[in-house]
C-alpha cells in the first residue's frame, strides 16, 4: 500500500486541488505577460513565419521533391492576406495568444503541480521519481509543440491558404481564424504527444494492459487516422505525416505498459 503521511479528508483533498490550481494559473499569467511584452517577435518571428514560401519546412519539403526528380512539393507563394474586420480583434488575438504562450512555457511547472497532487497516493520508491516524471513530460510536450509548429501547421498553412473554390473569391484572412489555427496546432500535438506519460498512469491504474493495446492496435490505427484527418488538412500526405509519429508514440506506451506490468508482479512476488 502506498505511504501515507497524514490522512487527508475529502475537503483537504479539495483544498489542496485548489491552491495547486492556483499557482498553475499564476504561472501561466506570468509567462503570459512575458509573451504579451514580447509581441513583436512572437508574431512576426513565429507565429506569421509559417505564411512565408522561405519557411523551413518549406525549403526542406522542396529538397526531399527535388532528391525524387519533382517540383510537386516545392511552392513559391502562399497566396493570402491577414485582415482584422472587429474592433477588438487583434487585441483578443493578444491576449489568447500570450495566455497559450504562458501555457506552454510554463508547463514544466504546471505538470510540476499536478506531480505534488498525486504523489501522496503514490510509493515512496514512486515518489522519488518526481523529477524524471516532470522532465520526460516536459521534453514530450515540447517536441509535440515543435512537430506542430514545423509539420502540423505549415501543412494546413500551405493547403487551406492555396485551397480555393473559385478565382473571384479573395484570399483575405481573418488574423483570429489563422492564429486560431496555429494555437490548435500546437497545443493538440503538444498534448498527443503526452500519450505514453498518459498510458503509464492507466496501467498503474490496472485501467489498461499490453495485451489490450496490442488486441486494439488495429481500431488503435484507424482513431490515429482520424485524429491526423481533424489536425491536418484534408490530404493523404499531410495525415500520414501526422500519423507515423502517433504510431510510433503507440508502440512506445506498449513497452511503457509492459514495463510497469513487470515492475507490479516483482512487487507483488516480493511483499508475497
Amino acid at each position: 500500500m502506498a505511504k501515507v503521511e497524514k490522512e487527508m479528508s475529502f475537503l483537504d483533498h479539495v483544498e489542496e486541488l485548489r491552491w495547486h490550481l492556483i499557482r498553475s494559473t499564476a504561472a501561466i499569467f506570468f509567462f503570459g505577460i512575458i509573451a504579451f511584452l514580447m509581441k513583436d517577435f512572437i508574431f512576426n518571428k513565429i507565429l506569421f513565419a509559417p505564411k512565408n514560401a522561405d519557411f523551413i519546412t518549406y525549403r526542406v519539403f522542396c529538397k526531399v521533391s527535388r532528391f525524387f526528380g519533382t517540383e510537386g512539393l516545392c511552392i513559391e507563394d502562399i497566396p493570402f492576406t491577414f485582415q482584422s474586420l472587429a474592433m477588438a480583434e487583434q487585441f483578443s488575438v493578444h491576449i489568447w495568444t500570450s495566455i497559450t504562450f504562458g501555457f506552454i512555457i510554463g508547463f514544466p511547472f504546471i505538470i510540476r503541480e499536478v506531480w505534488k497532487f498525486i504523489s501522496p497516493g503514490l510509493y515512496e520508491k514512486e515518489r522519488k521519481g518526481a523529477k524524471t516524471f516532470i522532465i520526460i513530460s516536459s521534453i514530450l510536450f515540447f517536441i509535440g509543440v515543435l512537430f506542430g509548429y514545423y509539420v502540423v501547421t505549415p501543412l494546413s498553412v500551405n493547403f487551406l491558404g492555396n485551397y480555393s473554390v473559385s478565382d473571384v473569391v479573395e484570399r483575405n484572412i481573418k488574423i483570429g481564424s489563422y492564429i486560431s489555427l496555429v494555437r490548435s496546432s500546437l497545443l493538440a500535438s503538444g498534448l498527443i504527444f503526452e500519450l505514453p506519460i498518459i498510458m503509464f498512469f492507466l496501467t498503474k491504474m490496472g485501467l489498461i494492459t499490453p495485451d489490450f493495446l496490442k488486441k486494439y492496435r488495429k481500431h488503435a490505427l484507424v482513431i490515429v487516422l482520424v485524429l491526423a484527418a481533424i489536425i491536418t488538412p484534408p490530404d493523404i500526405i499531410s495525415q500520414v505525416i501526422v500519423a507515423i509519429p502517433i504510431l510510433i508514440l503507440y508502440e512506445v506506451s506498449i513497452f511503457i505498459s509492459k514495463v510497469v506490468i513487470k515492475r507490479e508482479l516483482k512487487k507483488s512476488r516480493e511483499n508475497a
